[in-house]
């Protein structure tokens, strides 16, 4: 099967189209049984607490009433640490999307980051946004998710609630926080996701291309030539390269074409000079 622009459509991730959520593995489920710990008796929405941080100052609210608690001017509610004798890696990445860096505490993270700086739109980014205080068959819980994201999606704006756990690192508490995290989320219509993986290939290519996501300028009009390259079809990305009259800056504007969706490739296969490259379908951002 074959889509208009002539390019295969089984097995194919177009990046010039696809959402962060489908360059995911397989995703991690929340289970019954997890839920079933939760203590949600009539009225649990008023009894579970979530804790921001405010200009450096805690405000406590209900569960549901987070989902109309204002953003702007939130900080994390835990610090960020570095110390030699850590096992884990945190950092600051600065995202495209926003024009601003943002704090991590893993490598798993920071991919996490790239990635949706690339396919998610994204209109804000709070890492460890708050702390939310959940009733269960334990008595009380905490959990600090991992980030709060508001992308863009269609003609309106989507809340993230994100944990990142990669695969045979969730444990049993942590099935127990992540459902509770699920719940909360579904209150006040956010949703939910734990991020385990990507798909094969998917992480490399997006990292190549973020090599090129900053702004580009371009007085000799080598974006155009590669957009003219693939005007009539997908072509090898060796030979898109090579129709603009300095190779060496094709390559360079060809990799910052991709990342903003005006020209597409196969984030499921490996990103080399043998891949194809088409003109985008979503629009991409301008120069």
């Amino acid at each position: 099967m074959s889509s208009a622009d002539g390019v295969s459509c089984a097995g194919v991730i177009r990046s010039d189209e696809c959402r962060w959520t489908d360059l995911l593995a397989d995703q991690y489920v929340v289970a019954d049984r997890d839920r079933l710990v939760l203590d949600q008796r009539s009225g649990w929405a008023r009894r579970w607490l979530v804790t921001w941080r405010v200009s450096g100052g805690q405000v406590v609210c209900p569960v549901q009433d987070m989902g109309g608690f204002p953003l702007t001017g939130c900080e994390p509610v835990r610090a960020f640490s570095w110390r030699t004798t850590q096992r884990h890696r945190p950092g600051l990445a600065f995202l495209v999307s926003t024009g601003r860096h943002h704090g991590f505490e893993s490598i798993a993270e920071q991919r996490l980051l790239l990635v949706m700086d690339f396919a998610a739109d994204v209109v804000d980014v709070l890492s460890q946004p708050l702390r939310l205080r959940f009733l269960c068959t334990g008595g009380s819980a905490e959990h600090v998710p991992d980030f709060l994201v508001v992308a863009r999606e269609t003609d309106r704006e989507v809340v993230w609630l994100v944990d990142v756990r990669p695969v045979g690192r969730v444990g049993e508490g942590d099935r127990v926080r992540f459902a509770a995290s699920a719940e909360a989320a579904l209150v006040c219509g956010w949703r939910y996701v734990v991020v385990c993986g990507w798909r094969p290939q998917v992480w490399a290519s997006v990292e190549a291309l973020s090599a090129q996501r900053r702004e580009l300028t371009d007085p000799l009009g080598i974006a155009e030539e590669l957009l003219a390259a693939v005007a009539d079809g997908p072509a090898p990305l060796a030979q898109v390269v090579t129709a603009a009259r300095y190779p060496a800056l094709g390559r360079a504007h060809l990799l910052h074409l991709l990342w903003r969706r005006r020209l597409g490739t196969d984030l499921a296969r490996p990103l080399g000079d043998r891949a194809l490259v088409w003109a985008g379908r979503a629009g991409g951002c301008s120069l």
